[in-house]
């Protein structure tokens, strides 16, 4: 007999639509993006189109999307590159608990390069205190990152509200959201976040191929060095086949997004508004 998959949080199938974007990518058009000639416009338009839909899905300009390997990726990018950019100003870091080893495993690397770390506590529900977090923090607070939706109970945390505090002490906010976006609505500008990590395979959407939000005058170090691919902010031959999935995937969750509440535009359209603090 074969077993009943429920465990959706952990992974997902690909959905069909993903599928079918995805093919001519790995059949057909294996042109560089990065190349002039006709190969590499072909991909390039389609890393672009996928780019679109991703910026699409969290409300956000196209050139804020840095396509990355996974939502560790995109957790270490955040995390490290706001915290290496700001060291001048600060060491410390706030977190939760509750967060996925992804963020918790980067906090304690960057323990061994001279940061310091406050993890708030969570009540019952897995649901941190505003004010408690908002006791942790200090004059070299340089970033602080919760998770948007647990991965184990589900728990959504209130990123707005701690969104408000952030900006008001001017302190950059990250938010992992690989258990949310597709599921809930995680409008950037509704959040209020500078960072948000997405997972493709949480979307229906091959593992290997994850995103990070990053809002327009974010200062971050970018980790992979070498050429000036994803606007600069992360070195290596962009993964067409899977990011065309991705696209795709957030295009699918768009449309079928339109039925939860905050979720109004039509897939594909971008707002030219510029972030301004809820």
């Amino acid at each position: 007999m074969k077993p009943i998959y429920l465990d959706y949080n952990a992974t997902t199938p690909v959905a069909p639509e993903v599928a079918d974007a995805m093919m001519p990518y790995l059949l057909e058009h294996f042109g560089n993006p990065s190349s002039s000639h006709a190969y590499g416009v072909e991909t390039r338009r389609a890393v672009e189109q996928a780019r679109l839909g991703v910026a699409g899905l969290l409300q956000c300009e196209p050139d804020e999307i840095v396509f990355t390997s996974s939502g560790s990726e995109s957790n270490n990018t955040a995390i490290q590159g706001v915290a290496l950019a700001h060291r001048d100003r600060g060491d410390h870091i706030v977190t939760t608990a509750v967060e996925h080893p992804a963020v918790i495993e980067v906090c304690r690397f960057l323990e061994t390069q001279g940061f310091r770390t406050t993890c708030v506590s969570v009540d019952e529900h897995g649901l941190v205190n505003v004010e408690e977090l908002e006791r942790a923090l200090t004059p070299a607070t340089i970033l602080i990152t919760v998770m948007h939706a647990n991965n184990e109970v589900g728990t959504v945390q209130p990123v707005a509200e701690i969104s408000r505090l952030a900006h008001k002490r001017g302190i950059p906010l990250h938010t992992d959201a690989a258990q949310s976006v597709g599921k809930i609505p995680t409008r950037v500008d509704e959040l209020g976040v500078d960072l948000l990590s997405v997972a493709g395979h949480k979307m229906y959407v091959p593992k290997g191929i994850g995103a990070l939000y990053v809002r327009r005058g974010t200062r971050m170090q970018k980790l992979i060095h070498g050429a000036e691919h994803e606007g600069n902010r992360r070195a290596g031959t962009e993964n067409v086949l899977e990011i065309v999935g991705l696209g795709r995937g957030a295009e699918v969750a768009a449309e079928t997004s339109t039925r939860m509440p905050g979720i109004s535009r039509p897939c594909g359209t971008v707002s030219t508004e510029p972030w301004s603090e809820p």
